[in-house]
């Protein structure tokens, strides 16, 4: 036989509508979302033709997931629309349309993503540009900052020492005494 090499695309994507309620009507009130997802898991397998039917390498996208818990166990929906991505033997699987609360919510999150990941090239910047000569004279700048707050939070307590010393001094007795037992009061009515 001669060499044939085929040629895969690395990656396929499809969009699907998965009937959920035939298969979680066939479960408990309790489990109806677990099976939802369950459900996903399984369709999945069997339309984007994984290997040896594994549910591990079916990865539900967090939105997704959110959404069928979002009635709560009981009430999943009884269809969703959602977009395969098969890229080598793992398939991921993400809403197609967001519902408005999980739009807000992925959109912020994904600021903060971009907002660290902007710090953080920042800070590799400010290293390499050479500014390890500033960074130390700042360091040396910050251990005096301590060791003088350090030094303000002795006295302080120097000086709270002294203050109680003086008011136990001058109380007849030294400490209040307490009384050995309570008193027992009768309670109002």
């Amino acid at each position: 036989m001669a060499d044939k090499k085929t040629k895969t695309t690395d990656k396929l994507e499809r969009e699907y509508v998965i009937p959920l309620r035939r298969e979680w009507k066939k479960v408990p009130r309790y489990r109806r979302a677990e099976k939802a997802i369950k459900a996903i898991k399984e369709f999945l397998v069997r339309h984007m033709k994984v290997r040896d039917r594994d549910l591990n390498k079916i990865k539900i996208d967090k939105y997704l997931n959110e959404e069928v818990w979002f009635k709560g166990i009981k009430k999943p929906p009884a269809k969703i629309k959602i977009k395969a991505i098969k890229e080598k033997d793992i398939v991921r699987a993400e809403l197609v349309d967001y519902p408005e609360k999980i739009k807000f919510k992925k959109l912020r999150e994904e600021k903060i993503l971009k907002e660290g990941e902007e710090k953080a090239k920042k800070k590799k910047q400010k290293e390499s540009v050479g500014e390890k000569k500033e960074e130390t004279t700042e360091t040396t700048e910050k251990k005096k900052e301590e060791e003088e707050k350090k030094a303000a939070v002795i006295e302080a307590g120097e000086e709270i020492q002294k203050q109680t010393a003086k008011k136990v001094k001058h109380e007849t007795g030294g400490k209040t005494k307490q009384p050995k037992h309570q008193k027992r009061v009768a309670l109002a009515k």
